[in-house]
């Protein structure tokens, strides 16, 4: 399909006699004209900064929408500006389709310009881009509701009925090896707030999955080379990550992701789904995971996810479990997590190992378990693990 838009946007520079860039409404790069001139004008900042990095900064996104191109229906001058790195004016021509806008195409503006003819010329041409972009808008909105049926699915013939669309909706697309990403939490129950994410390279489809009692996440299904690379899926949630922090002020929400297996067979997206999360929980539990924790890095955690939420609420934390003891419940962690080796535990807390055996003593009379046994020390590390996640 990129092949189709790159010759409408030639069929547009040769109406106009200019070069032109396409861009999607969320203002990423989608086909561009060749630029042959030796004029080093044309190439201001933000037409070299679109074409390098197939996107625009949001100040220029902010910058260009205050001239309405949100809601013009026709061609759109913009003066330049050369403090905001705009050296030359442009046209923005509209891209709609049944009223809405689906993306934009630039060219440079000359004295005098095009003429009137060569821009409803060109503007046909527009049209039959946001048709495009429609009918491929309405196949992402069918991979959406496909994958999204495959991940909620109960186990048995829903989830084979649901494979089987998913499989029919990617055509050529379903073989080959696809990797799982769950992003959580999401700020949006729509994926489309995710600007762009539908055009992100190898991801094959997405959808919004709940997550927790009242929140989101985001799950995607990214195409793979090679089962060892996972640069394509770490790469797509790296970007979505960017965005989300760019519309924050700054303020940025712990957005963690995880990864299940690679699969070649969409039959087994259940599992890397189930392993996706759990990936996920953990590296919002543990931040020595990282951002990005994959499923087969979290260890203990492989079987901690599986347990039931109850788990979080055994006994044994009861009392151990109130603010007033939070101190002694990660000295016990810690102690644990350094299989009961008080000289490293003590260095790892900065603590005297006096005050580390204090703080145990008072465990073991708040749980009411005996940390020199073994099934004890198992049963009090489990349950500390789970009531992170």
């Amino acid at each position: 399909m990129k092949g189709d838009y790159q010759e409408l946007v030639d069929e547009i520079c040769a109406l106009l006699g200019a070069p032109a860039t396409l861009e999607n409404r969320d203002f990423g790069l989608i086909a561009f004209g060749a630029h042959n001139s030796d004029d080093d004008s044309e190439m201001d900042p933000v037409r070299t900064r679109s074409i390098l990095t197939r996107k625009s900064s949001a100040a220029v996104r902010t910058w260009f929408e205050g001239f309405g191109i949100t809601r013009a229906t026709g061609p759109v001058r913009v003066p330049p500006t050369p403090e905001a790195g705009v050296y030359r004016g442009r046209i923005c021509l509209p891209v709609r389709n049944r009223g809405v806008v689906l993306g934009y195409v630039w060219m440079l503006d000359d004295d005098p310009g095009p003429t009137e003819v060569q821009l409803q010329a060109a503007m046909a041409v527009a049209s039959r881009i946001g048709a495009q972009l429609a009918d491929e808008a309405q196949a992402g909105a069918d991979l959406t509701r496909e994958f999204h049926a495959v991940l909620t699915a109960e186990r048995g013939w829903q989830r084979d009925m649901a494979v089987a669309a998913l499989r029919t909706a990617l055509g050529p697309r379903a073989d080959g090896l696809h990797v799982v990403a769950c992003v959580a939490p999401w700020p949006s129950p729509d994926p489309d707030d995710a600007p762009g994410a539908r055009a992100l390279p190898g991801v094959t489809a997405l959808c919004t999955v709940p997550w927790g009692p009242t929140g989101q996440c985001l799950a995607l299904l990214v195409r793979l080379r090679s089962p060892d690379v996972l640069t394509p899926a770490i790469g797509a949630v790296g970007r979505l990550r960017d965005r989300v922090l760019a519309g924050t002020d700054g303020i940025a929400p712990r957005i963690a992701a995880g990864f299940g297996e690679p699969r070649g067979d969409l039959a087994e997206l259940g599992t890397a789904w189930h392993e996706a999360t759990s990936a996920a929980r953990a590296a919002l539990a543990e931040s020595r995971f990282g951002p990005d924790a994959q499923w087969s890095g979290i260890g203990p955690y492989r079987l901690l996810t599986s347990l039931p939420a109850t788990a979080a609420h055994d006994p044994v934390l009861a009392t151990l479990s109130a603010p007033a003891h939070r101190q002694l419940a990660r000295s016990a962690e810690v102690f644990l997590d350094h299989a009961g080796q008080a000289g490293r535990t003590a260095a790892a807390l900065g603590v005297h190992r006096q005050t580390l055996y204090y703080r145990l003593s008072r465990v073991e009379q708040l749980t009411g378990l005996d940390l020199d046994d073994g099934e004890d020390r198992l049963l009090l590390h489990m349950a500390l693990k789970a009531a992170r996640l």
